[in-house]
């Protein structure tokens, strides 16, 4: 049978021309972020990696010891429903993307989105999973109620509150990861970085606003976040990252910084003091 085959040379350049078609639709951007699923970044660290939570951190506080007594003050004191910071305390529950990006935008004096960003926003990614699960082990051991269910007072989430409910309080989740992002962001941009931590605490604060956390889960959480961080440095994918996402921002703040509308709005929220203050 008498059939047709192009010459050597057009079959490679045909071979080659499928091989570099399939890389092109397989390959990823080099800012891309593996995914354990869709949304959720994959984390730098392996389990095994991660600080252990429950080694590190002591149980939460006993009822009727002194630290539990100041755990009562501290959450009755806290009522600030219907004001601007009870508000700012609910943005501050959301912790999805792209809406998590702009936590820290005021503080560093621009937004961080995935077109303009798109380095430090993969980082940022990343490290919430790391500052995510690193409390797990001491939350699934504890299993500490939350203030809302003792007290009987709604949340700023009330959406939320079933599930919280049934996830432990110690230590406070939200606070590791934006504790995390503050020593990240404060390393990234030293010269904000009191801007940057200031805005990380009361990142922490807004979650006894909301009526979700002890003022010891905020601490432990606080810890945990210094912890995982600290682990991060070890790992050369990070470190990495970190320094793409320092030359990105540092450019971004020389050439075209973007600023929120929001700022002044925030500041004079996050302003307004805590009735007990308890650090």
């Amino acid at each position: 049978m008498n059939s047709f085959r192009p010459p050597f040379p057009a079959l490679l350049a045909i071979s080659l021309s499928l091989v570099l078609s399939a890389c092109a639709s397989t390959a990823k951007a080099p800012h891309e972020v593996p995914e354990i699923r869709p949304g959720v970044a994959r984390g730098y660290l392996e389990t095994a990696q991660l600080p252990d939570s429950v080694a590190l951190l002591p149980p939460p506080p006993a009822a009727g010891s002194a630290a539990f007594v100041l755990d009562e003050q501290v959450n009755l004191a806290r009522n600030l429903r219907d004001t601007p910071r009870w508000q700012q305390a609910t943005s501050d529950a959301n912790l999805q993307f792209p809406e998590a990006a702009s936590i820290f935008a005021c503080a560093i004096g621009t937004r961080i989105d995935e077109a303009t960003t798109p380095r430090l926003y993969g980082l940022l990614r990343r490290t919430r999973t790391d500052a995510a699960v690193v409390s797990d082990a001491a939350k699934e051991r504890y299993n500490r109620g939350r203030p809302f269910v003792a007290n009987g007072q709604s949340t700023c989430t009330p959406d939320k509150e079933a599930g919280l409910a049934e996830n432990g309080s110690y230590p406070s989740g939200h606070t590791s990861i934006g504790w995390a992002w503050a020593l990240i962001l404060a390393e990234l941009a030293p010269d904000r970085s009191d801007a940057i931590l200031a805005r990380g605490r009361s990142y922490g604060e807004s979650r006894l606003v909301c009526n979700v956390h002890w003022h010891s889960d905020v601490l432990a959480g606080r810890f945990m976040g210094s912890a995982v961080v600290a682990r991060l440095h070890a790992d050369a994918a990070f470190r990495s990252d970190m320094e793409a996402a320092r030359t990105e921002l540092a450019k971004v703040l020389a050439t075209s910084p973007q600023p929120p509308d929001n700022c002044a709005d925030i500041a004079s929220a996050l302003a307004q003091p805590l009735p007990v203050t308890a650090y």
